[in-house]
């Protein structure tokens, strides 16, 4: 009898000595926890992002919406736990960004189909189809370059393109308004069409869209309590005017977006100034 039981040995770093030392009989030894829970939190988020797709089939809208914004903090607490506790692995890598095109492509888009899409019939679907595709096409994109080493480090302050949970954040933009009082219907249903395949466009665009990377991990002294004072203030208003709040996000993010670009262009001319004078 197989004394491993039905499941494969966990490698976190794919085959590589330790599949050697397995093939030669040699004892393994146990994984640290350390590895195994940046990915526990990682299928927690699929699971909310498919959660969130259920509630929407049964018509429980806020939920649903609520089940997505869980995935995707979620997602941002997995990559900064995995950082912490020195637990990235490669497998690690791989099932975050198989987790993102479901928890920021294929639910998002199924939320919004089943609550106002529909209405807008074939046209309806088709907007939801490229904006998975969209995010899929941008996931990998992101992927590829990461890989890449040869950019200013500068640049590396900056997305190419909205990111995938920003992305998830805009296009539910019409759930939000329906909560404050937009009936669904052919009329807004064929704008939200639009408004969609317009989300999907800033996902696969070159718009250099600000991380906030350049931050750095230390806060000046003095702004402290004013950051603290700011962050509970934001999640005291989630909290108590949900859909208001969510839509002032998203029209402040789309509203930041030109502010982006001027920044990379400023940064890039003096890049070339700099250059010239060398």
């Amino acid at each position: 009898m197989d004394s491993e039981g039905p499941f494969p040995p966990f490698e976190p770093d794919g085959p590589g000595e330790a599949g050697d030392a397995s093939r030669n009989g040699k004892r393994l030894r146990d994984i640290p926890l350390r590895f195994v829970l940046p990915n526990i939190i990682t299928v927690l988020a699929i699971c909310a992002g498919m959660t969130g797709v259920r509630l929407a089939l049964e018509h429980r809208f806020d939920h649903a919406v609520a089940m997505v914004l869980l995935a995707a903090f979620l997602d941002g607490v997995d990559g900064r736990v995995a950082r912490l506790v020195k637990g990235t692995s490669k497998f690690g890598a791989q099932m975050d960004s198989l987790a993102d095109i479901v928890n920021f492509g294929v639910a998002p888009a199924l939320v919004l189909y089943a609550f106002v899409l529909d209405e807008a019939s074939s046209v309806g679907w088709i907007a939801a189809l490229l904006y998975v595709i969209a995010c899929g096409m941008r996931l990998a994109r992101f992927n590829v370059m990461m890989e890449r080493k040869d950019s200013p480090k500068w640049q590396s302050a900056y997305f190419t393109g909205v990111p995938a949970p920003a992305g998830a954040l805009l296009v539910l933009l019409p759930v939000y308004l329906g909560f404050l009082g937009i009936t669904p219907g052919l009329y807004y249903a064929s704008a939200v069409s639009f408004y969609t395949i317009l989300v999907a466009f800033l996902l696969v665009s070159n718009l250099p869209v600000w991380s906030g990377k350049t931050l750095g991990a230390r806060i000046p002294r003095g702004s402290v309590i004013p950051l603290i004072l700011g962050v509970v203030l934001y999640v005291a208003m989630l909290a108590t005017f949900t859909w208001q709040t969510l839509t002032v996000s998203v029209i402040a993010y789309l509203a930041f977006l030109p502010f982006s670009l001027r920044m990379w262009r400023r940064q890039a001319a003096l890049e070339k100034a700099g250059a010239d004078r060398d």
